[in-house]
């Protein structure tokens, strides 16, 4: 017997790390500046960052790189859905 391919593309698998990525982007890097902020301590990608001698608003731009890549995966799910419901 052949054995069955996955039904998932590329495209699809591609759209769940945009997903993964933007959450871990965003969550690391907003959580990280409110952190440091509050509490004067750092953790993730900001203790990694300061290790690297990279300014204090370095973890702000990662948490923005994760917003982008979420409205961008929020973007290509609209048009995928709103495709899909067209004849």
């Amino acid at each position: 017997m052949p054995k069955q391919q996955l039904k998932t593309s590329k495209t699809h698998s591609g759209q769940g790390l945009l997903w993964l990525f933007g959450a871990i982007l965003a969550i690391q890097g907003f959580g990280s500046a409110i952190t440091e902020a509050g509490w004067n301590t750092s953790f993730g990608v900001a203790g990694l960052l300061r290790a690297a001698h990279v300014p204090e608003w370095g973890t702000l731009l990662v948490g923005c790189a994760g917003t982008a890549l979420l409205a961008k995966a929020a973007r290509r799910h609209y048009a995928r859905s709103r495709s899909r419901r067209r004849p």
